[in-house]
């Protein structure tokens, strides 16, 4: 992204733009570059920011979705947002929906797109053949519906991710928390309006997901891309900004 990351204390994130803010949380093997279509589009409109959720630096007791939902209300007092437009990806939903339970007054609006917090078929658990390449670009491929879009830097940036054994053990105790913290209880809840985009072929979190997410919710609205598999706003970018955009300017600007 041609955007500087800024470096201030424990934050590391992205800021651009201006007007009503967007907040965009990614998921366990994301990176702030998913959102690159997303982000710039948005920032002719909106204030955009995107931090980077500590993932690998958190202490290890203490490395769980409830704790980076704490990260991200640190960080939002930090940049002196009091209401706040979320979207997260993947394990950046539930991360949102934990953050939505204990600050739903702070959260204008609700976005989720392929989110875990009622199911997920977890990238494997574990990683018995961390050091084959294939066997990761196989493991990666799930993710999307076009293989073409496991690129070798993708498969070599996971790859220096699962051989390194901290970050190793964090992924593995992040993905058993999101196991351990269903949101279906708590989903009823919010409030606030919320809009589900989901890929059609997404095997990680299935169509049956989104449909239960959309239950569940008292005010949400579910939009489906077809050809799309775990993370739409990286496969069908133009499509997922026209949905958000559409949806949030009756939400937010009317």
């Amino acid at each position: 992204m041609s955007q500087t990351l800024k470096q201030e204390g424990e934050f590391q994130y992205l800021d651009a733009g201006a007007g009503e803010p967007i907040v965009l949380l990614h998921g366990l093997f994301g990176a702030l570059s998913n959102f690159q279509p997303l982000f710039n589009h948005f920032t002719a409109k909106y204030r955009v920011l995107v931090p980077m959720l500590p993932l690998y630096t958190m202490p290890m007791l203490n490395t769980n979705v409830p704790a980076l939902a704490d990260f991200l209300e640190r960080f939002l007092v930090h940049v002196r947002l009091d209401r706040v437009n979320l979207l997260g990806n993947s394990l950046g939903g539930h991360v949102a929906l934990i953050y939505c339970t204990k600050h739903a007054d702070k959260v204008r609006t609700l976005t989720l797109t392929g989110s875990s917090g009622l199911y997920e078929n977890a990238f494997g658990g574990s990683f018995p053949r961390r050091e084959d390449k294939e066997y990761l670009r196989k493991k990666i491929a799930l993710t999307f519906h076009d293989p073409r879009h496991v690129t070798d830097e993708l498969v070599e940036e996971c790859y220096q991710t699962v051989n390194d054994k901290g970050k190793l053990i964090r992924i593995l105790s992040l993905a058993k928390s999101a196991i351990r913290h269903n949101m279906a209880k708590e989903i009823p809840g919010m409030k606030m309006p919320v809009l589900l985009i989901w890929g059609r072929q997404d095997t990680i979190t299935p169509p049956e997901v989104a449909e239960e997410f959309n239950t569940l919710f008292p005010n949400s609205e579910l939009q489906w891309i077809d050809g799309c598999g775990h993370a739409p706003m990286m496969e069908h970018p133009e499509r997922f900004n026209a949905i958000l955009e559409e949806w949030l300017v009756k939400r937010v600007e009317s």
